[in-house]
């Protein structure tokens, strides 16, 4: 069973970075040919698919937060990371890791449970 949990603070100070990591268990993020994603999902919002990165390492980011958004991995503790500089309270959101078989998609196979993450001084 493929299991991921997301850490991280759940406070930010606007203009800071937001960084949360994903401990995965039950499944190699090295394994083709699966994509780990970072999704949220603001207060009254839809889900957003923020980014992934694929078992090979290559990285694929949303168009709207491109700009502020970095995903890496750690293979040796099967981790995967995501960091969005600049925040801003419209930053506020549940965070969640996934595991999918394609990029750019909101249903993937595996979720974590999310993690609220705050945007406030």
């Amino acid at each position: 069973q493929v299991q991921l949990q997301e850490s991280g603070p759940g406070l930010v100070k606007p203009s800071q970075t937001l960084s949360l990591t994903c401990t995965v268990s039950g499944a190699s993020i090295t394994t083709a040919f699966y994509y780990w994603s970072w999704i949220r999902q603001s207060p009254g919002k839809g889900l957003e698919w923020l980014g992934a990165i694929a078992y090979s390492g290559s990285t694929y980011y949303g168009p709207s937060l491109k700009s502020r958004t970095s995903i890496a991995r750690d293979t040796s503790k099967n981790q995967f990371t995501l960091q969005l500089s600049s925040v801003t309270p419209e930053d506020t959101a549940v965070y969640y890791c996934a595991r999918d078989r394609a990029v750019f998609t909101t249903t993937p196979e595996y979720w974590g449970q999310g993690t609220q993450v705050t945007v406030s001084s």
